[in-house]
């Protein structure tokens, strides 16, 4: 039974969750919280060899495949990571989660919802967040951002996929327990107070 606390900080690529994630995790080790950091797709050994697979540019993985891939990786890190440090009363901070699948292979590629669903709740033994914040950014910044960056196979998607995966994201949130927006335009300082205010506001930290 899970007795630990759930936090997953989704939203697409440059969003700058990588950087709240890292500063959220210094944050509660600071207030001596047992804590762990993690992500998806990766996570453990075996997960972060499909996350290879899944994100190398040029390599032709087809939206099926690419869907089973990330729940399989999802299947191995909830198992082995997840599951464990929650039984444990840790704290456990995942960049990305389901709703990354729903919005990149639902709303972006068009695999059913549905299915997707099943999968998730298969590939998570039904695991849910305790607290989802979604980072959402003006298009520009994603330009911006990766003007000097590394671009995986995901970066490498279009503008009408990056808009179909942000709708979904904004649909999502309407529809899912304790999921928030964060406006990832604003500043660094900001944004990070909001992520701390809404751990306090559902008790995670005092």
């Amino acid at each position: 039974m899970k007795k630990g606390k759930f936090i997953v900080l989704e939203g697409p690529d440059r969003c700058g969750k990588s950087t709240q994630a890292k500063m959220l995790y210094n944050q509660l080790i600071a207030r001596g919280k047992d804590v762990i950091l993690t992500r998806e797709p990766g996570g453990t050994p075996t997960a972060e060899r499909i996350r290879q697979i899944v994100l190398e540019p040029g390599l032709d993985v087809r939206p099926l495949a690419e869907l089973l891939l990330y729940e399989a990786s999802r299947a191995q890190h909830t198992q082995e990571k997840i599951l464990p440090a929650l039984a444990e009363g840790k704290i456990v901070i995942c960049e990305r989660y389901t709703m990354s699948t729903c919005a990149y292979q639902g709303y972006g590629r068009g695999i059913s919802l549905d299915v997707i669903g099943t999968l998730n709740q298969i590939a998570t033994q039904n695991t849910t967040p305790d607290l989802t914040l979604v980072f959402l950014m003006s298009d520009k910044y994603f330009t911006e951002r990766g003007e000097y960056l590394f671009s995986d196979r995901l970066e490498q998607e279009d503008l009408a996929f990056r808009q179909k995966m942000r709708k979904g994201y904004l649909e999502m949130i309407d529809r899912t327990p304790n999921a928030y927006l964060i406006d990832a335009d604003k500043h660094i300082g900001e944004i990070q107070a909001r992520v701390l205010q809404l751990l306090e506001e559902h008790h995670i930290i005092d």
